[in-house]
């Protein structure tokens, strides 16, 4: 497959080359903050997490596409991310469950691509140096260096508006009613919710009193992408909730919901976003492998009210807080998975019991 030149240059000026694919803008360029993705496998349910937005996935599995895609796979009606980085993107897919090649989606939804990319350099350069905002493309060289002078990472951005759904819709059955607040909720965590719970998924710009007219048993924070400093607006009608309704969030979520808590967030040199992260249960001890998707933790020692209840064995990241008295608990990780191992999904079970011991007035 012939393929056009082009050229990957991250902010502090490092060039990589490759070859333009999916979809190519007119002006031959993307723009985004680079991260890289460890995960062997699930790169359509990468590649539709909506946490993405903003950013340009690079895979550091060296065969990307090797199964096709399926919308079975998708975790939002569409991809969020900016374009992605992979080293060979297979044309000819295997897989009794595809209906078609990853580069038919990428250039269904737009999505650029560069590909023959020694994704091991890129990695190991992002590792020493941070997350980079930078631009790829088809253009000429010293138009993708100038763009990627000015492209902006997600630090202070608001991607939440964006990629939370418009409209209120429900879910699923079940005795308790959990209002899911969207800030960019995944697929997999709807129907883990609605498999328990009469679910109703709100736009992330709902009011705390709107919140309260839909009585809810309890409230779900979705995971999301961007600073969770830049939304002051969701920190608002966390702290009205909390202490008045039982809680559980999942990554942004969770750091919203610790900043509401008191506590206070910061951005990690280049993120966790893999399947394979090792988390601590400081309660039980127990470890799980999680996957993982965050640019963002909670601040040790900054939390006013609750606990830390896990922590990442990597490099000791706040992996979870709980505040009994309140009602709530949060984690970092995705219990949900999609992709990534299931070793954590007790904690949907654990929400439940949460919401049946309030009902029942047991703190």
């Amino acid at each position: 497959m012939t393929r056009p030149p082009a050229f990957l240059v991250l902010a502090d000026g490092t060039t990589f080359e490759g070859h333009a694919a999916g979809h190519l803008p007119d002006d031959g360029v993307t723009t985004g903050e680079f991260v890289f993705n460890t995960a062997l496998s699930g790169y359509q349910e990468v590649l539709t997490d909506p946490s993405y937005a903003g950013q340009i996935i690079a895979f550091t599995y060296p065969h990307i596409g090797n199964y096709g895609v399926t919308p079975l796979d998708d975790e939002a009606e569409r991809p969020w991310c900016s374009g992605i980085v992979v080293r060979e993107l297979t044309h000819i897919p295997s897989n009794w469950r595809s209906v078609g090649p990853l580069e038919g989606f990428l250039r269904q939804h737009r999505i650029p691509a560069i590909v023959g990319i020694d994704t091991r350099r890129l990695t190991r350069h992002l590792r020493s140096h941070g997350a980079l905002p930078g631009a790829f493309g088809h253009a000429d060289q010293a138009t993708l260096i100038a763009s990627a002078k000015l492209a902006e990472g997600t630090d202070g951005k608001d991607f939440v508006s964006m990629v939370s759904t418009k409209e209120t819709y429900e879910r699923g059955g079940g005795e308790f009613h959990v209002v899911a607040l969207d800030y960019g909720i995944k697929t997999t965590m709807v129907q883990q919710l609605a498999s328990r719970f009469r679910v109703t998924v709100a736009p992330s710009s709902i009011s705390a009193r709107e919140i309260r007219s839909l009585n809810p048993d309890g409230v779900f924070l979705s995971n999301g992408p961007g600073d969770p400093a830049a939304l002051p607006r969701e920190i608002d009608v966390l702290e009205a909730l909390v202490g008045n309704v039982p809680i559980f969030g999942i990554c942004l979520g969770h750091q919203l919901l610790a900043t509401a808590l008191g506590g206070s967030t910061f951005k990690l040199p280049f993120g966790h976003h893999g399947s394979n992260h090792p988390v601590k249960d400081l309660v039980t001890n127990k470890i799980e492998i999680t996957a993982q998707n965050h640019n963002y933790a909670v601040q040790p020692d900054s939390l006013v009210r609750g606990v830390v209840s896990h922590v990442n064995l990597n490099d000791g990241v706040i992996e979870g807080i709980a505040a009994s008295e309140l009602n709530c608990f949060s984690v970092q990780y995705h219990p949900e998975a999609g992709p990534g191992p299931h070793d954590a999904r007790y904690l949907f079970e654990r929400f439940a019991s949460m919401l049946r011991d309030s009902s029942l007035g047991v703190h």
